[in-house]
């Protein structure tokens, strides 16, 4: 079994209990199929980073959870948004 960190862990407790739920799935999944990775909270949400990259992370926003993903690299594509 995976262990939440404990900056990751009071990060998730002051979310609601719907939330809180999400992330924490969250936060298994990525350990789970990132085994590799170290996680902490960065910039005020969870990070998980590979070599020190930041690789993905999720944020609470007013509309919801936002899953977020960093490749390193520039992709040129213009439709793409930030």
């Amino acid at each position: 079994m995976h262990n939440i960190p404990p900056d990751i862990q009071a990060y998730h407790d002051k979310l609601s209990e719907s939330e809180k739920i999400i992330c924490e799935a969250l936060a298994l999944e990525i350990a789970i199929r990132l085994p590799k990775s170290e996680s902490k909270v960065w910039h005020a949400h969870p990070v998980w980073f590979l070599d020190g990259n930041p690789i993905t992370g999720y944020s609470k926003l007013k509309q919801g959870i936002r899953l977020m993903f960093w490749s390193g690299a520039d992709f040129e594509e213009p439709g793409l948004l930030v």
